[in-house]
């Protein structure tokens, strides 16, 4: 089954009707996030690298470069 033209415009309407043409790019925006967000964990799940690993990277980067973190405040 394929969506055709038709259809896409069909749900090109419903979502100008219902969230109006103000909020649209705030959509796209939160969209385009999420798709960022979703590619980088599935790329992180196929080379076995965890969010905790990604955080342990980052604070060793920012410590590298002289600055601090919230984990080095006493």
């Amino acid at each position: 089954m394929k969506i055709g033209v038709q259809e896409l415009l069909i749900v090109l309407v419903i979502v100008i009707v219902i969230f109006g043409p103000t909020q649209i790019p705030k959509l796209a925006k939160m969209f385009g996030k999420s798709a960022k967000k979703f590619k980088e964990g599935m790329e992180d799940l196929e080379e076995g690298e965890t969010v905790e690993d990604r955080a342990v990277t980052k604070t060793e980067k920012t410590k590298a470069a002289g600055g601090s973190s919230a984990d080095d405040k006493t």
